[in-house]
């Protein structure tokens, strides 16, 4: 949550980008990571690239009490003293150096003044990408996982006050994806450097980002936390029906071995989720989407879904011309949503106020939706 004394990341800019118009004013914590979200072609890129200082449009950016850019001013900083690491949706590596060479020219670009020592340190970068046994390799040899990791490491030790990242892991598969992502969630804990993270792809999202932007066409639709925006039945267009969903945090309060099953805490109602490695007392985020999610009016019983959580219908969006509506679930301390047809909505009589009992396949917690 964003107080007024938090430094922040104040961006606005206007002008015309490819075949429409970006205006957009946003404003990021200096902490933690905001995503910037939306299909492609909606100007996320653009916004990066004027953030870098690489493109021009009208507009104003200031870094906590450092101001990049006010048209006002006639000031524009030039992108060598703007401190921002950026890793592009393709790694971008020297082919002549080697990991080790790509890494220490990320080093040199740090600011250095009177001998001071590096703020961010080579072993704890390599350590924390898992990159250690590649630094004599050259990027030839590595493969889209490894130089990505590299690209990232490279940018971190140029000690930037801010670290943009333009879709990395778009050209990648999914189990490469999932494990980049374990490494990237390790260093927004141990680093404490802040991240613009721009992505489509709302699993990404929600796994790693605690702020959203969600953009469209060059203008924004919708700003907040992750678990904020995407309980917003409204934004379903922007954010996709088939993997429209909502984040959970849950605590870890047990494990049972011998089926393999960690069970959650979530305001005093149990979860069940395939053997999490996790610690007791740990909190967990999941993300669990719309479509996993039934509902039924009262407790069944001989079923095998094993959660079962006690909830109350907040809201019920029918979508015309379809079969389907989208049902959002408060179920104490946190949000769910219902994807149902709308002859359950019918049958069931489904509104708002109404007490329900929300239905989750254990199954459909899989890694990807633990963060």
């Amino acid at each position: 949550t964003m107080t007024t004394d938090t430094p922040v990341l104040d961006a606005a800019f206007k002008g015309p980008v490819g075949n429409f118009n970006l205006d957009v004013a946003f404003k990021a914590p200096l902490t933690g990571v905001t995503a910037l979200f939306g299909a492609s072609g909606c100007g996320k890129t653009t916004i990066l690239r004027c953030i870098a200082g690489l493109h021009r449009l009208p507009g104003r950016l200031a870094l906590g009490g450092r101001t990049w850019q006010d048209d006002g001013e006639n000031l524009f900083r030039p992108p060598h003293k703007r401190r921002v690491g950026y890793v592009f949706q393709e790694p971008s590596l020297f082919a002549h150096l080697t990991v080790r060479g790509n890494l220490n020219f990320g080093a040199r670009r740090a600011p250095r003044g009177n001998g001071a020592t590096p703020t961010v340190d080579f072993d704890q970068v390599v350590d924390l990408l898992g990159i250690a046994h590649l630094l004599d390799r050259a990027p030839a040899k590595l493969s889209g996982g490894e130089r990505q990791r590299v690209a990232v490491g490279r940018a971190l030790l140029s000690e930037p006050r801010l670290l943009l990242m333009d879709e990395p892991l778009s050209a990648l598969d999914r189990s490469t994806k999932d494990e980049i992502l374990t490494y990237f969630e390790i260093l927004q804990r141990e680093m404490n450097i802040p991240i613009l993270y721009v992505s489509h792809d709302i699993a990404e999202v929600t796994r790693l980002a605690d702020r959203l932007v969600v953009l469209s066409r060059g203008g924004k639709v919708a700003e907040g936390s992750v678990g904020e925006v995407l309980e917003r039945l409204d934004l379903q267009p922007m954010t996709g029906r088939f993997e429209a969903g909502v984040m959970l945090t849950a605590t870890v309060k047990a494990h049972d071995d011998a089926f393999n099953l960690t069970f959650l805490d979530h305001h005093g109602q149990t979860l069940t989720i395939p053997a999490a490695d996790a610690a007791i007392g740990e909190t967990l985020r999941l993300r669990v989407r719309a479509r996993d999610v039934s509902l039924a009016t009262q407790s069944p019983t001989g079923i095998s879904i094993r959660n079962i959580l006690k909830g109350t219908v907040i809201e019920v969006r029918e979508e015309p011309d379809t079969a389907f509506a989208e049902t959002l679930i408060d179920i104490g301390g946190g949000r769910l949503r219902a994807r149902v047809t709308r002859h359950a909505v019918v049958d069931l009589k489904l509104a708002a106020g109404m007490p329900v009992h929300a239905l989750i396949k254990s199954i459909t917690f899989d890694r990807r939706s633990l963060g």
